[in-house]
């Protein structure tokens, strides 16, 4: 038989790299997860618009973050995060579509953000402020829409997950998130490149026991029980300890791998990856659709948005700009008063 021909032996599998979601568990611990690292994902979305460096490193926080949640979907539809608030960067919009096409941009106030720069108060937190993020569940046309909603009040945004899933779930959450940029060889010599890598892991035991443990947030455990006399089940507080272990600069170090970095976690507990789930830079807007929303405009509309002779519609996630004759629309919309 041909080397390259062998078939792989038990054990082996092949790892997911960048832009793949990986799903794991620990069934020892009753937790289970996603990880995730971003590459020309993340530097495709953050290249294109030239955000300040700041501004860019809290988008990308904000687009790990919505991968890892909104992979978790299990039908057809959206996950969007979004953010309002009164800092220098007073928007963030990231959402993914399944099976996993991902868009985001941020919107900043340049001046606030070069002056928070100077005086060094550009962390993430410090850039959003105090506001609201919104979490929402977009099922499509004739379904409800579910949105969970939690203060911005200076946390970073691993805090807010977790006070999030507290929330508005109920069940223990931990999440990690690091951000970083590559120097790679390029036409020009050396180029940085944005990544970023995250992990999400909940504890979802099926053990009445252990769903009750008393180490757990809010668990409904009695220390004070009579008959307990058998060891405290810390199975949550086990994980937690392991899992943030995990630094920044590793989730988003290519040469250490997802699958490596579970296993370097969890691999006493024993630890199971599946295969990736992969994402991509995939904006959803169209000129089709921008014309169904200019057809709707009345001529006063039209006229309004004509300049140089042409109506110029750019969006603002992937920066494609589309032009328009303003004769191609009757302006028949109707006008609301």
């Amino acid at each position: 038989m041909n080397v390259n021909e062998q078939q792989p032996t038990l054990g082996d599998f092949g790892f997911a790299g960048d832009d793949n979601v990986v799903p794991f568990d620990v069934a020892s611990l009753d937790v289970r997860g996603r990880a995730v690292q971003l590459g020309p994902l993340l530097d495709q979305v953050l290249s294109r618009h030239d955000y300040p460096e700041p501004v860019a490193n809290l988008l990308a926080e904000a687009i790990v973050l919505t991968v890892l949640l909104g992979t978790s979907l299990k039908f057809d539809g959206k996950f969007i995060l979004q953010t309002r608030s009164d800092g220098p960067v007073d928007m963030l919009v990231a959402d993914i579509r399944t099976p996993g096409s991902v868009r985001a941009y941020a919107r900043f106030d340049a001046e606030q953000v070069a002056a928070a720069v100077a005086e060094g108060r550009d962390a993430p937190e410090e850039l959003l402020g105090d506001g609201v993020l919104a979490l929402t569940v977009d099922q499509g046309t004739h379904m409800q829409r579910y949105q969970g909603v939690v203060q911005l009040d200076g946390t970073s945004l691993e805090d807010i997950a977790r006070v999030y899933f507290r929330q508005s779930e109920q069940i223990p959450t931990e999440v990690r998130l690091g951000v970083a940029r590559q120097l790679l060889p390029g036409a020009n010599g050396a180029e940085a490149n944005w990544r970023a890598g995250g992990a999400i892991m909940q504890f979802l035991p099926e053990s009445l026991d252990r769903m009750r443990a008393p180490d757990l947030h809010g668990g409904d455990g009695d220390d004070s029980d009579p008959d307990h006399d058998g060891p405290e089940d810390d199975a949550w507080q086990t994980a937690r300890a392991l899992f943030l272990t995990l630094e920044p600069s590793e989730l988003a170090d290519p040469t250490v791998g997802t699958e490596r970095l579970l296993y370097r976690v969890f691999h006493e507990q024993g630890v199971r990856v599946y295969d990736g789930t992969p994402v991509l830079d995939d904006c959803s807007c169209s000129r089709e659709k921008i014309r169904q929303i200019l057809d709707g405009f009345t001529a006063e509309e039209i006229a309004e948005s004509t300049e140089d002779g042409g109506i110029r519609v750019n969006c603002e996630f992937c920066s494609t700009e589309y032009v328009f004759d303003p004769d191609e629309f009757s302006g028949s919309g109707s006008s609301v008063n």
